[in-house]
């Protein structure tokens, strides 16, 4: 019996070492151009700005829902914010009053009519990985 609980803390400690994988998925896009542009923060102060993201994606749009992968995260406290850049120009479009006419969210979907807070869209990731889903608006 001891020979077998030493031989699986052997194999446990690879998958350990990689790190967890956050699979994302983004649903609610109106249309199918354009990129999806993704940051991956771990603090306040990545969310604000003032520091990193611990990971930024940029796909491809295909289809109205998509799937984004991060892997190799620690384990703990991440947010992600989400937007549908659909003219790829590189920004969140605007009408005339301010309100985005880009898809757009974050994790933990908040109903909020503003950027939500690091903690309105905090959530944790487990050693095992997670699954997310995030609603464009």
């Amino acid at each position: 019996m001891k020979t077998f609980a030493a031989i699986a803390a052997l194999v446990m400690v690879p998958a350990l070492a990689h790190g967890a994988n956050l699979e994302v998925r983004i649903e609610g896009l109106r249309e199918t151009s354009g990129h999806l542009l993704l940051a991956l923060t771990d603090s306040a102060d990545a969310w604000d700005g003032k520091a990193e993201s611990v990971a930024r994606k940029r796909q491809p749009v295909a289809a109205t829902s998509e799937r984004i992968r991060f892997e190799g995260l620690e384990p703990g406290s991440y947010a992600i914010s989400v937007f549908h850049d659909a003219n790829d120009n590189g920004e969140m479009d605007k009408n005339i009053v301010g309100m985005p006419t880009e898809g757009y969210g974050f994790s933990q979907n908040p109903m909020v009519m503003r950027k939500a807070t690091y903690e309105e869209a905090r959530f944790e990731l487990a050693a095992g990985g997670s699954e997310i889903v995030i609603d464009l608006r």
